[in-house]
């Protein structure tokens, strides 16, 4: 493992811990030659399957790219890292149980759409009028309105003693 400071190979490892429900070690290291400390996650490499996108590309899992998304999705909203790196992972760990080759992207999107729904309504929304491309303000609303209808059966559950839809 190279510095990212120095570039110098040679480092020692001061702590390590289990992350993301024991599927990454985070390291705490030190820089032998310059002495500044930096982190690395170290994960066990899967097999992903291909995402196959709308217009037929296809390309491999990106775990960051997906990450980069919903950072934006979330951002000034009260959504910590680490809750989107769970959602990834999460994901990911869906995406190697099924066991599938090659997986469409609208099963991805459906996916990250339903965890943001009931992590945070207003990053749901913002994902959702990217990925689901509204073309007028219509379909926007009436996306608006299910997200309001469902919440509304919620709390009307919840209130008649039944728990969450």
């Amino acid at each position: 493992m190279r510095c990212p400071f120095c570039e110098d190979s040679e480092n020692k490892v001061l702590d390590s811990r289990e992350s993301h429900e024991g599927a990454v070690i985070r390291r705490r290291r030190e820089c032998l030659a310059c002495k500044r400390r930096f982190t690395t996650y170290e994960r066990v490499e899967e097999l992903n399957p291909l995402i196959v996108k709308k217009d037929g590309r296809r390309e491999a899992f990106d775990r960051d790219k997906m990450l980069s998304g919903l950072k934006k999705a979330c951002e000034k909203r009260p959504v910590s890292v680490d809750q989107l790196e769970d959602i990834v992972t999460a994901i990911e760990r869906r995406l190697q149980e099924m066991g599938e080759k090659e997986v469409p992207s609208r099963v991805l999107g459906e996916e990250v759409m339903q965890r943001l729904a009931a992590l945070d309504e207003v990053a749901y929304v913002r994902f959702a009028s990217v990925y689901r491309s509204f073309r007028d303000i219509a379909e926007f609303m009436s996306e608006l309105k299910d997200l309001i209808d469902d919440r509304s059966q919620a709390r009307a559950a919840k209130k008649a003693g039944k728990g969450p839809a």
